[in-house]
């Protein structure tokens, strides 16, 4: 995350999680952390899907970041494009 958020060209981040063997709150508490330690100001858009997957979006919802939760691939790019194009016209 801090890579890719000091990298001007990139408007959004886009997380593909499937929590099977790792958590996906224990994923989305790392995620929120990141995007604290790094003050990142581009949006992570994250889909989510598997265990404790209510949580992990309890935790990235009430997160001061701008984080978001998907529940599908779908949607998630969609997201991600989306919010890319805005970070384009707020410059």
């Amino acid at each position: 995350i801090k890579i890719l958020g000091s990298d001007t060209t990139v408007k959004a981040i886009l997380v593909n999680i499937f929590g099977g063997i790792m958590k996906c709150d224990v994923i989305a508490e790392g995620i929120t952390k990141a995007a604290s330690k790094t003050k990142l100001n581009i949006p992570i858009v994250v889909r989510l899907l598997g265990t404790n997957m209510k949580e992990a979006k309890d935790i990235i919802r009430t997160s001061n970041f701008k984080v978001f939760a998907c529940d599908d691939l779908d949607e998630a790019s969609r997201k991600a494009v989306l919010l890319s194009k805005i970070m384009d016209l707020a410059k």
